[in-house]
């Protein structure tokens, strides 16, 4: 046990050293950088648009076969695919937010 935090110790004691040069440098200007963190911003959107919809696609698929196989239960299908279609809208909204609180100032 003694060795594993020693192991431990030595890494995080070279990884701090070896970081001291990142707080030495200067701040550089965004130049160009702002165009192309756009562009990946809107592509990482549309990856989860798509994404998003594609999932609920087949969620809705899932549930109309299960009420077509098993009507009776249909009220408890229709809860879950609700349930289901609000977790995977929400991940849609939630990269949406980060791709605001990310994208570049104007």
């Amino acid at each position: 046990m003694n060795r594993k935090i020693g192991i431990c110790l030595v890494v995080i004691l070279a990884v701090g050293v070896l970081a001291l040069p990142v707080y030495a440098q200067e701040e550089q200007t965004a130049g160009g950088q702002g165009v192309l963190q756009t562009h990946w911003l809107a592509l990482a959107m549309a990856i989860a648009a798509a994404g998003c919809g594609y999932a609920q696609s087949k969620a809705l698929t899932a549930g109309c076969e299960g009420v077509s196989r098993n009507p009776g239960s249909a009220d408890t299908v229709r809860f879950f695919i609700i349930l289901g279609l609000a977790f995977i809208e929400f991940l849609a909204l939630l990269t949406f937010v980060v791709v605001l609180f990310l994208r570049p100032a104007a």
